[in-house]
């Protein structure tokens, strides 16, 4: 029986009641990740650049989750627009990751605030937040009141694609828990799906053995075949 791929999972900060920090990962995460024939290990935050390189070396893939809102100021941006839970520490963490997972051609799978981390880390920039900044957007935050697998809006792939190809479909609805979204795309990744409203959903690196992002959360739509699917090619992308 071949070796299960180990793959890193990017975790978030949380204060509970008590006031206390503690470091976390949504369960459904971890449960795609396993579905998918992986073994998921949680990349703590806080480490320094030896030991994230250390704890690198382990991985055959690199799952960067959804979560709060990266500091502007890692793409260049100064702004009033509310922000949501910023972390440096996890930007410094996440982009440290990305990069290396670039360099050195680990495969990866960015959701969400993961779809962002990717376009930064390559030179691209981001609408702070959408309702302010894109006149005439759907609405894409569906926190709170809805359930995270709430199907909002549908997502048209473009045919042909390699994600078109691994979900086996054009079209697909999903779930939209974002305020933030990419503006300008980095010139190395191509856009792959859209939103009705133009909104990059998806984004591809070429030549890279798998390098896909989603602005969706599939973790939470393990359901539906496609976004099983679309786990399940990432695992075996780190396998081989």
């Amino acid at each position: 029986m071949s070796k299960k791929p180990v793959i890193g999972v990017t975790p978030h900060r949380h204060k509970n009641e008590a006031g206390r920090l503690q470091i976390l990962i949504a369960e459904d995460y971890l449960t795609a990740v396993t579905r998918a024939g992986g073994i998921p290990l949680m990349i703590p935050l806080g480490l320094d650049e030896e030991q994230l390189d250390g704890i690198f070396s382990l991985l055959d893939g690199l799952l960067l989750t959804g979560g709060g809102d990266m500091d502007p100021q890692s793409y260049g941006v100064q702004t009033q627009s509310q922000l949501i839970f910023v972390d440096p520490d996890r930007d410094r963490v996440e982009l440290q990751l990305s990069r290396k997972a670039l360099d050195t051609g680990l495969p990866f799978l960015g959701v969400c605030r993961g779809h962002q981390v990717i376009n930064v880390a390559l030179g691209g920039t981001l609408y702070t937040d959408i309702s302010d900044e894109y006149p005439d957007a759907l609405q894409h935050q569906f926190a709170g009141e809805w359930p995270r697998d709430h199907l909002a809006h549908s997502v048209r792939i473009e045919p042909k694609s390699r994600l078109a190809q691994i979900m086996g479909t054009e079209q697909v609805d999903v779930n939209s828990i974002h305020h933030q979204a990419i503006r300008k795309l980095a010139s190395a990744l191509i856009e792959t799906a859209h939103a009705p409203d133009g909104i990059i959903e998806s984004t591809i690196l070429p030549e890279h053995p798998f390098g896909i992002t989603v602005q969706w959360h599939p973790e939470c739509l393990q359901a539906y075949q496609p976004m099983r699917a679309l786990f399940r090619a990432f695992v075996d992308a780190a396998q081989k």
